[in-house]
């Protein structure tokens, strides 16, 4: 099997395997307040994580040693595994990312210089379609340098899982007998204390997320002035507007004839002022020719 294919059958179920394992992790920094992605929390995700790897790593290379090249490991395949990929990632990862950011650099000044060309010596090329142009060019320039610089990576640890496939024991068993004979190491001694020590981590993991959470919910400070708040009109009874209604239209009523018994004292207080006005301007009259 060569190296690349043989990293590759490894790495990936590996990463498949501890990623959940990682993402209730991430949950709980998550409900803690820490952010798995920088800081304190990265540091602690990257931990946290190793013990995850090691058993992974030791989980799954030895299925593929077993299934694919019917070779059963030595004891501790996964401590091993862990340090050499990891000393190798750390040297090899950020290698890569700068080839890949100059590739990407040059390639963008390049195809724009390209671009700048034809539109100056050959046609005008419209912004969308340039757009388009610009980023096929480069793109594919820097994806395909990417893809070689994995297949690389891929390479790499599968040379480093070739030592330990040369040093494991050769099973010359049928694919049944070996598939039974892994099945037999698989299966723990005492099931009992298996999924009672699985249930009581799963309760613990639980009860540890509800405690990290915050205690209260978030809520708007005491002086924050609230917009756009919509009032909930009540339900209508209709007894009670029935009585409501009645009691204004007996109230209208007193007001009405109360309104009347003014406008009659008015009139009558109007007319005695009158007729006292026209009896005195009468006896003026009067008086007047004896003058």
């Amino acid at each position: 099997m060569s190296n690349t294919k043989l990293g590759l059958l490894v790495f990936w179920p590996t990463f498949w395997t501890g990623f959940p394992i990682k993402m209730v992790i991430c949950l709980l920094l998550l409900a803690g307040g820490l952010r798995p992605w920088k800081g304190l929390g990265l540091e602690f995700l990257l931990l946290l994580s190793i013990p995850i790897d090691i058993w992974a790593l030791g989980l799954c290379g030895r299925t593929v040693l077993l299934e694919r090249l019917n070779r059963d490991p030595k004891p501790g395949l996964g401590k091993r595994l862990w340090w050499k990929w990891a000393v190798f990632s750390v040297i090899y990862l950020p290698l890569m990312y700068f080839i890949v950011g100059f590739v990407t650099s040059v390639s963008k000044s390049v195809t724009t210089s390209i671009v700048e060309t034809i539109k100056e010596n050959v046609w005008v090329i419209p912004v969308a379609e340039q757009i388009t142009i610009e980023l096929v060019m480069w793109g594919s320039v820097a994806g395909a340098v990417l893809v070689l610089l994995i297949i690389g990576w891929f390479y790499g640890l599968g040379a480093l899982a070739q030592s330990e496939v040369k040093s494991a024991k050769s099973k010359d068993d049928n694919f049944e007998q070996i598939v039974y004979f892994w099945d037999k190491i698989r299966i723990p001694a005492d099931q009992v204390l298996l999924l009672t020590a699985f249930t009581f981590a799963g309760v613990v993991l639980v009860f540890l997320f509800w405690g990290l959470l915050p205690e209260t919910t978030p809520h708007p400070h005491d002086e924050y002035v609230y917009s756009n708040v919509v009032k909930v009109e009540p339900p209508v009874k209709p007894l009670e507007v029935l009585a409501n209604t009645e009691k204004v239209l007996k109230k209208a009523e007193l007001t009405i004839v109360e309104l009347e018994k003014e406008k009659d004292a008015n009139s009558d207080t109007q007319g005695d002022g009158k007729k006292k006005t026209d009896k005195k301007a009468k006896e003026g009259k009067v008086a007047s020719p004896s003058k």
